[in-house]
This record gives structure tokens, sequence and C-alpha cells, in this order.
């Protein structure tokens, strides 16, 4: 199997108001966008292709906004990327150009 493309953990995933996990994953690998619980459940997925990435223009500099099957999340992720070595989500921003990247939108 393909090393992820991007992962992030430690996410607040949510759906309008109400939280589905408060430490799950978003991982993009072999073209997919996964959200995952903190047990590795699977909340949603979709091909990257479909996937828009972006960031509300309302929320605070750590959220982006992921619309999947119709479905739209609010993730809320780092507000800046972590030191080297150290843990924690990557910016909100990595996110969504891991996005457009993947789908080959480019920036």
């Amino acid at each position: 199997m393909a090393e992820p493309e991007f992962t992030a953990t430690g996410v607040r995933i949510g759906k309008r108001l109400r939280a589905l996990t408060s430490a799950g994953e978003v991982r993009i690998r072999d073209g997919r966008l996964q959200l995952l619980t903190s047990y590795g459940s699977e909340i949603d997925s979709a091909p990257v292709q479909a996937v828009r990435a972006s960031k509300p223009w309302f929320a605070a500099d750590d959220r982006a906004q992921a619309n999947l099957n119709g479905q739209r999340y609010l993730l809320t992720l780092g507000d800046h990327d972590p030191a080297p070595g150290e843990p924690g989500p990557p910016a909100a921003r990595r996110f969504i150009e891991a996005v457009r990247k993947a789908a080959g939108r480019g920036r």
C-alpha cells in the first residue's frame, strides 16, 4: 500500500454544530480522502477529485471545510504547522493545498 499523501491526526471533525469526533484523522491516500474517528472507523470517504476543500470565511484560521458526498464537514486542524518533531495537526491551509494537489487542480 502506498504512503499517505497527507495525514493529520488529532483533528476535530464536525457536521454543522455537531462534533463527530474530537481527535479524528484526515488522510489522503491512493486518490481518496478519508475522514476517520479516533478509533479508526471511517466517517466518510470520497475520491479526491470529487472533494471540495475550502477555508470558511467566518471561521478561525485553524478551520477548513470539506464537502464529500453531498455532506459538509468542518475540520479543526492546527492554526500553524507544528515544529519538526513536534506533535500536532498541520495547518488548515496545508490540508486545502494537499486536496487540490492530489486532485490535480494545483493552487
